[in-house]
C-alpha cells in the first residue's frame, strides 16, 4: 500500500458487554508493579482494569491505530481519575513505538483474526516480541471458531490451534489455552 500501512480487517465493535476483562486478567495472573500493553486496545476496557490491578507502581500502554478510541480512552481514565495509563496511537503493522524488553504483559483481545497477510503477521508479532521482556507473557484472546453473531464472519476466525501454530512460527512458547467467557478463548505464550 502506498501510505506504508499493512492490512488489518476490523470486524466490529467493542466486546466491552460480552467479554470480561477480570477473567482475562486473572488467567494472566497480572500484579501489581507489572507493565502492561493492550495490544488493539480499542475503546480500552481491558486497559483501565489492567491498571486497577498494576496500581501505581505499574503501567498500562493502550495501543491502537484509531485516534477515536484512544481519545474515548483518554476521557474514560480522567474520568475514573487512573494516572498510570498512556494511550500510544500506533499502526502495529508498520511499528510498536515502546523501547525493547520493556512489557511484562501484552494482551491482544479480538485482533489478530483481522491481519490477513503473513507479512503483515510477521511485523506485528515481531515488534511485540521486541517490546516483551525475556520471559514476558503475550495473549491472544479471540472468538470461539463457531458461527455468530456476536463477532466476525467464520470464516476469518481461528481455533486455538490456528493461534498456537501462528505463535510457534514467530517464536513464541505456548502455555496453555483458557475459555474466557461464553464466546472467547484465551492462548497464553512466552517471549523466548
Amino acid at each position: 500500500m502506498a501510505d506504508g500501512k499493512q492490512e488489518h480487517r476490523h470486524h466490529g465493535k467493542s466486546t466491552r458487554d460480552i467479554l470480561d476483562p477480570k477473567k482475562i486478567l486473572g488467567v494472566l495472573e497480572l500484579k501489581e508493579g507489572q507493565t502492561f500493553m493492550d495490544a488493539g486496545c480499542g475503546d480500552g476496557y481491558i486497559s483501565i482494569a489492567a491498571s486497577g490491578l498494576v496500581k501505581e507502581s505499574g503501567k498500562i500502554y493502550s495501543v491502537d491505530a484509531y485516534q477515536p478510541s484512544l481519545d474515548g480512552l483518554n476521557q474514560e481514565a480522567k474520568e475514573l481519575q487512573i494516572n498510570n495509563l498512556k494511550t500510544v496511537l500506533a499502526d502495529m503493522t508498520i511499528a510498536v513505538p515502546l523501547e525493547d524488553n520493556l512489557i511484562d504483559v501484552c494482551v491482544m483481545a479480538n485482533v489478530l483474526h483481522g491481519f490477513t497477510s503473513e507479512d503483515t503477521l510477521k511485523t506485528v508479532l515481531t515488534e511485540i516480541r521486541r517490546v516483551l521482556k525475556p520471559g514476558g507473557t503475550f495473549a491472544v484472546v479471540e472468538f470461539i471458531k463457531a458461527d455468530g453473531p456476536p463477532g466476525p464472519s467464520y470464516d476469518v476466525r481461528l481455533t486455538p490451534e490456528d493461534v498456537e501454530k501462528i505463535l510457534e512460527e514467530h517464536g513464541f512458547t505456548i502455555g496453555g489455552t483458557a475459555e474466557v467467557g461464553k464466546y472467547h478463548y484465551l492462548v497464553k505464550s512466552f517471549k523466548k
